[in-house]
């Protein structure tokens, strides 16, 4: 670890092969938390190269519990994190209406680290118990639609740094890694991401992937489509600054979208939107970004197409069905 330190002092990147060295022995706990805590916070001082994002990826999915759902091709509505913003759940509130759609979502999530709420968090709040065991994931997806891959159950890397990531309290490469190591490996995936600098390396490495993508970063610096202001997506079709006014919706208030002071309170925030009875504001950054999940699987669908489709599921309550399906499985 003192030579990968210096390494990093002396302002030089790793290789493909180095980064993956580097995250094998982090996840088999050659490093004491010390050393991975100095290296964590060293590593962020700077910004994530193509070849190390890739090399610390292709890591973490050799070294997964990999699930097979035989559930078709499945979405991921998953964000970095890292943004600082605080807003309420907002990607995984999207994933149960997309689920509510009639579409197969395989959910990627964890604590919060950076922020107070992490989707795990309020998933557990809400009751829902995490497991690997395949056979239960397979029960969820074919009864709501949906099922809860919480990380550190197939991650042994995450569950390794846990802790470290918890004292730390502020965002780390593990953020970067989140929506691109799902250990199910989705076929379709709305990813948002906190920097347009991320966004790019981000859409390099799905360009040469076979997944149908959508790469999302609001230009405030939000993971996700919040109507703040306008964001920017890139796709298959190209890198595209999207005008929430061209969209039809005014600009919203960063006050807006908060997740509240506590893990009730966002799970509050979270049980209103499910029950058709949260603002105006809270449904339609939702809606907007379950949305753009629907249209990731269907590309040849507008987005107001899509977005109907989503309000459809949240206003007949089939996104709540969804919900305590999972949740009582």
């Amino acid at each position: 670890m003192k030579q990968i330190l210096n390494h990093l002092f002396e302002h030089k990147t790793f290789s493909h092969g180095q980064s993956k060295e580097i995250l094998t022995a982090i996840a088999q706990g050659k490093y004491n938390n010390s050393q991975m805590a100095a290296f964590m916070t060293a590593y962020c001082m700077r910004s994530i190269t193509v070849n190390e994002l890739e090399g610390f990826r292709d890591a973490m999915l050799e070294l997964c519990l990999p699930i097979e759902l035989e559930a078709g091709e499945v979405i991921d509505l998953c964000g970095t994190g890292g943004d600082g913003k605080d807003t309420f759940n907002i990607s995984t509130l999207a994933s149960f209406v997309v689920a509510g759609a009639g579409y197969k979502v395989a959910k990627h999530g964890n604590y919060g680290v950076s922020s107070g709420c992490g989707s795990s968090n309020v998933m557990e709040f809400l009751g829902a118990k995490f497991t690997n065991d395949t056979d239960t994931l397979k029960s969820n997806i074919d009864k709501a639609n949906i099922c809860f891959l919480h990380a550190p159950l197939f991650h042994p890397a995450m569950k390794t740094v846990a802790p470290i990531r918890r004292e730390l309290g502020v965002k780390t490469f593990f953020n970067m890694l989140g929506p691109l190591v799902n250990p199910a490996r989705p076929k379709n995936q709305l990813v948002g991401v906190f920097n347009l600098e991320l966004a790019r390396i981000y859409a390099y490495l799905y360009q040469k992937s076979d997944k149908r993508y959508t790469i999302l970063n609001a230009l405030e610096g939000y993971d996700e489509v919040s109507l703040t202001c306008d964001f920017k997506t890139f796709s298959a079709d190209g890198e595209k600054i999207n005008s929430i006014e061209a969209l039809g919706f005014e600009k919203l208030s960063p006050k807006d979208i908060l997740g509240g002071s506590s893990i009730s309170d966002s799970a509050a925030i979270f049980l209103a939107v499910l029950n058709a009875d949260a603002t105006a504001a809270q449904q339609n950054v939702v809606l907007c970004n379950a949305a753009l999940a629907i249209k990731t699987i269907h590309p040849e669908k507008t987005f107001a197409d899509s977005f109907y489709e989503a309000e459809e599921a949240l206003v007949s309550k089939k996104a709540l069905k969804s919900f305590k399906t999972l949740v009582e499985n």
